[in-house]
């Protein structure tokens, strides 16, 4: 497998042999110094290509003249020019296949540029867009292109081992009337300039400024008082992250902050900029993922945007160091507790693949578990050194790592020599690591716990017992390499729990080991109760629930989960009281939000309390967290009214619909839909439908632009039986009127 990723990663990058030592690795020979785009949206809906024109600058990294460029860019691209400092040249086109994706890299010849040496590319292209997706859009009231969309040309993949290419950016994006233009860094005359080192990216749409604590936040376009106050409290967050990475990392350059509600792309950022899902907005309070991806946008600031950070594992600290800086700040915004239960589910991430990684060292994005390994995996790194070398030093050696021009991993290494071996260890090898208790025996007035350490270096960790009248007792162990330890408590009471290593600061490839007696066989703890849950095995899923509660009470998803199996097992009151628990959580997942209102809503219905039970059952619905809370929402909803107001206007487009979905005229499906939105819906239909027919039920107005229709469907199509059921559509009202932009729900049996 490694040997394909190298395979891969020689295809992708424009390289320099600069030895011919058996240890030689590929390297860059172009680095940019700037990007220029100036690009356009369509003003016809039928239109469906962004056109552009790139200037980039970029200069000779190698210690000898290049004489060829090439760039990659999308695919589907279309190279309608090519210039190299003002003189026209014919681009060589071919492909460039990274297992499941394909890139097309247009090779230009130059004329000889010395080392060191600077030119300027000029790409003239246009890029058609079938289907919006997360990472490109095009659609007469929300557009997007983000760096994943391969959407401007640039000399190094964004898969290449040693780094994607990042520098300060210029963008002009001509949008649609109506719409406004977005991107990082400083806005003038409709152009964004960046002068961090960052990743060009545009966005157009329709929303409403907010100015909060010194940053704009861009809701959608009528959301109301709750999208205004959330984008206050939005502003908050960013402006205190970024005030607590400056006390660790030091001043870093002042650049506008821009938050940004998206349909998609929520969680992207650069530059200052930070994507953010448009349900945020209207959700009661910021859930825990939002908070992680504006904590971690603050972070990035420092991490490879004011300066240049380049080289192999350059995502331990691009991902891995941001998140820890954003974990130590959500402990100090939200509470030990919290912190420590996004601590969790950053292991619980990493554990699922802690048995296939690779090196951190070497791990590319060509491998499916980049981003679980760099970012999480990353994380656990930085907080084995912070504890190796204590907070001040460790404080100091970051920036004294960040303080130079440009950044690598192995620039940071040296400055952390005194913990080579463990440095080696977890940046240079898979990890091999599982850390095991055995029972507690009692011998003598004291007890003795065995311990063994399956890694190939020592570590000194805490080992905490429980005693059968509730207390703790711990006491720190060193265990060397690949050998087996003994820990002994002098204590009369029984030992009833033992946990080695109770921080978990170091990544193993099995969590449920560490604890005697053995808990559960998952280093899932979530999935030790949703198992129990899912086989409606309530009462067991209850217990696992209290279980893993005990130790983590600040855990909403198995809160919620635990006040579903009470639930199922009538115990109403106690399902209640865990349900508003999970909904006064500082900061829970969006999804715990959903099935919290669902939760309390139902419980609401069965003592008869039907205002409280539709108030948390539309709640759940707005919340737009997760398809099967919002179902579930909507069917308590339905159990208490039938159907609601609607504006006739939206009653009036379904008529159309259902018209237009047993005409066999795809073109009149098309004029209902937004195009490039539901592409595969309106095919399926089209020729196929024999009846159509749609009862309005609901309509949730998440904006002033968009409603989430709730029907009742019956349906017949070609060489099938007759189905009925609920179906939820998402409309945008547009120039023309409301269209179709997305199924949301479609349960038609």
């Amino acid at each position: 497998m490694r040997l394909l990723s190298f395979i891969f990663i020689l295809l992708l990058a424009s390289t320099a042999i600069v030895s011919q030592t058996p240890t030689e690795r590929i390297a860059a020979t172009w680095q940019v110094v700037s990007y220029d785009i100036a690009a356009s949206l369509p003003a016809n809906e039928s239109d469906r290509n962004l056109t552009a024109k790139a200037t980039i600058r970029v200069r000779n990294v190698t210690d000898r003249p290049a004489t060829s460029l090439t760039f990659r860019i999308n695919q589907n691209a279309e190279i309608a020019s090519a210039s190299v400092n003002g003189a026209a040249i014919e681009a060589a086109k071919s492909q460039e296949r990274l297992g499941g994706a394909t890139l097309q890299r247009v090779a230009l010849r130059v004329p000889a540029v010395a080392a060191g040496g600077e030119l300027t590319a000029v790409i003239d292209y246009k890029i058609p867009v079938a289907d919006n997706t997360g990472v490109n859009s095009i659609s007469p009231v929300a557009s997007h292109f983000l760096p994943l969309s391969f959407w401007y040309p640039t000399p190094n993949s964004w898969f290449f081992a040693r780094g994607a290419d990042y520098a300060p950016f210029k963008i002009r994006l001509t949008a649609p009337a109506g719409l406004t233009a977005i991107s990082a860094g400083t806005e003038s005359t409709g152009a964004f300039e960046s002068k961090l080192n960052g990743q060009p990216f545009v966005a157009a749409g329709s929303w409403d400024r907010v100015d909060s604590s010194g940053i704009a936040v861009h809701i959608p376009k009528g959301s109301g008082e709750l999208a205004k106050a959330r984008a206050a409290e939005l502003a908050t967050l960013l402006s205190e992250a970024k005030a607590f990475t400056e006390k660790t990392l030091g001043p870093v350059p002042n650049v506008p902050l821009w938050i940004v509600a998206m349909r998609r792309g929520g969680g992207f950022s650069t530059g200052g900029t930070v994507l953010i899902d448009e349900a945020v907005f209207r959700r009661q309070k910021i859930d825990s993922l939002t908070a992680m991806n504006i904590a971690e946008a603050a972070a990035k600031l420092w991490l490879g945007e004011a300066n240049r950070l380049t080289d192999d594992g350059s995502g331990v600290i691009r991902e891995g160091l941001a998140r820890y800086l954003a974990t130590k700040f959500i402990a100090t915004k939200y509470g030990a507790e919290v912190a420590e239960v996004e601590v969790l589910r950053q292991r619980i991430a990493y554990a699922a693949i802690a048995r296939r990684d690779a090196p951190l060292n070497t791990v590319t994005p060509l491998d499916d578990h980049y981003f679980a390994a760099v970012a999480n995996k990353g994380a656990m790194f930085w907080r084995v050194m912070e504890r190796k070398v204590g907070t001040a030093e460790f404080n100091n050696k970051l920036r004294a790592s960040l303080a130079k021009d440009i950044t690598t991993l192995a620039g940071v290494r040296r400055e952390f020599e005194g913990q080579k071996e463990v440095v080696d260890y977890m940046l240079d090898q898979v990890t091999d690591m599982n850390l095991q208790a055995g029972l507690p025996q009692a011998a003598g007035g004291e007890w003795k716990v065995a311990l063994r350490n399956t890694g190939p270096i020592d570590v000194t960790v805490d080992v905490a017992a429980r005693l059968e009248n509730g207390e703790t007792l711990s006491a720190p162990v060193t265990i060397k390499a690949k050998s087996f330890g003994e820990m002994n408590f002098r204590t009369p009471s029984r030992i009833v729990r033992v946990e080695i290593d109770p921080e978990k600061l170091y990544p193993q490839n099995d969590y449920s080991d560490d604890i005697a007696p053995r808990e559960f066989t998952d280093s899932d703890l979530l999935l030790a109760v949703k198992r129990e849950f899912d086989r409606q095995e309530f009462a067991t899923a209850e217990k696992n629930a209290r279980q893993v509660l005990a130790e983590f009470p600040r855990f909403d998803d198995v809160r919620v989960l635990l006040g579903r199996s009470l639930l199922a097992q009538n115990k109403i009151s106690e399902a209640d009281r865990e349900f508003r628990a999970v909904l006064a959580e500082p900061l829970p997942t969006s999804r715990s939000i959903g099935w919290a209102n669902v939760g309390v809503a139902d419980v609401a219905l069965r003592t008869n309390r039907n205002a409280d039970a539709a108030k948390h059952a539309t709640d759940a619905i707005i919340a737009d967290a997760e398809y099967g809370a919002g179902l579930a929402a909507r069917n308590v909803r339905t159990r208490i009214t039938q159907s609601s107001a609607v504006e006739d206007a939206i009653k009036a487009f379904f008529v159309q619909f259902d018209r237009a979905a047993i005409s066999n005229r795809k073109s009149e499906v098309d004029a209902l839909a937004v195009p490039g939105e539901v592409n595969r819906f309106v095919s399926g239909i089209s020729g196929q439908a024999t009846v159509w027919t749609t009862t309005v039920l609901h309509a949730d107005m998440f904006d002033a632009n968009t409603a989430i229709v709730e029907t009742n469907l019956s349906v017949r199509l070609l060489t099938r039986e007759p189905e009925t059921g609920t179906a939820v559509f998402r409309l945008l009202r547009t120039g023309t009127g409301w269209k179709l932009a997305g199924v949301e729900i479609f349960e038609v049996r």
